[in-house]
């Protein structure tokens, strides 16, 4: 979690998204699945945040409260589906470029929404679509072309005189699509263990501080991405050179003076480097050295006024 990203991390292109989440969770036995918890999120909002390039976000299911602003559609009838849930967000977005996406995905990260944009863009291809573990397609972590959607939407209507109870395989089959393995971003949370796989995971120790920043931002309301390693070693020179309880009250202190200023993760980079250059004299101060005034006493070959003659 950085300043600055790199530079492929950029948008591949505008795009618009829809998330299906209202399902019938049967296997959690008719759990609000998008509202369950993984680091203290809800899964629902850890997708949210992976699709925040997008321009208009689009929640099939019933409003509820979540961290981003969306817009909320309903298929008719409700719990008619994927398919008609599909066809109820397409028609709230207007980008060529859709991203889709199932609301039980912990692991999906803006950059995975990037790369399966960038592969759309780059090819010929009507979807891209991400394959699990087990090398099967997972269409609801996918980018699409809307018309190649919209087309085949109206041919089924069309076939079947209703979209209601249709798998989602009848209307991917029928589209080009490429394919991208990826079995973290790809994995959802359909059982209670796939749920305690994930809730296990992100308390691993290379994910948990990473895991812990984004709840905390997304609790708090913030959308600001900074340099972390900056804050910690800010956080080591504060408890080392100055005192244990000096590490949280100084960073605290950064984030208060950035706040005051411009804001920005470079309000907060600069606060932390004044910060970090104080700790540093102060650490300096317990090195005993000589005033710089000083001058060591010479001893002398004369004898003194009072030496005995």
């Amino acid at each position: 979690m950085t300043a600055h990203e790199p530079p492929d991390a950029a948008p591949a292109v505008a795009h618009d998204a829809v998330v299906l989440a209202g399902g019938a969770a049967r296997r959690l036995g008719g759990a609000d699945k998008p509202g369950l918890r993984v680091g203290g999120r809800a899964l629902l909002d850890r997708v949210l945040g992976a699709c925040a390039d997008a321009g208009t976000t689009v929640v099939v299911a019933d409003p509820r409260p979540t961290v981003r602003p969306v817009r909320w559609a309903r298929e008719e009838p409700p719990g008619a589906g994927p398919v008609a849930a599909l066809d109820a967000g397409l028609r709230h977005i207007t980008a060529e470029a859709v991203v889709v996406l199932s609301a039980d995905l912990p692991f999906l990260e803006v950059a995975t929404v990037r790369r399966l944009l960038t592969a759309l863009r780059s090819s010929d291809a009507e979807g891209v679509l991400l394959t699990d573990a087990d090398g099967r397609d997972q269409p609801l972590v996918a980018a699409y072309r809307a018309s190649a959607l919209r087309r085949e939407l109206t041919a089924l209507t069309a076939e079947h005189g209703s979209l209601t109870g249709l798998p989602l395989r009848r209307l991917t089959a029928a589209l080009d699509l490429t394919r991208v393995p990826d079995p973290v971003a790809s994995f959802d949370c359909d059982t209670w263990d796939d749920l305690a796989t994930a809730r296990a995971r992100i308390r691993e120790h290379g994910h948990v501080l990473d895991e812990w920043i984004s709840a905390v931002k997304d609790e708090l309301g913030i959308d600001l991405d900074v340099d972390t390693g900056t804050l910690l070693d800010l956080a080591r020179d504060a408890a080392h050179g100055v005192a244990r309880p000096a590490a949280p009250l100084t960073t605290f202190l950064v984030g208060y003076a950035a706040a005051q200023g411009k804001g920005g993760p470079d309000a907060v980079a600069e606060a932390a480097r004044k910060a970090a250059a104080l700790a540093l004299r102060w650490a300096g101060e317990n090195t005993p050295e000589a005033p710089s005034d000083a001058k060591p006493d010479a001893p002398s070959s004369a004898p003194g006024p009072d030496a005995a003659g």
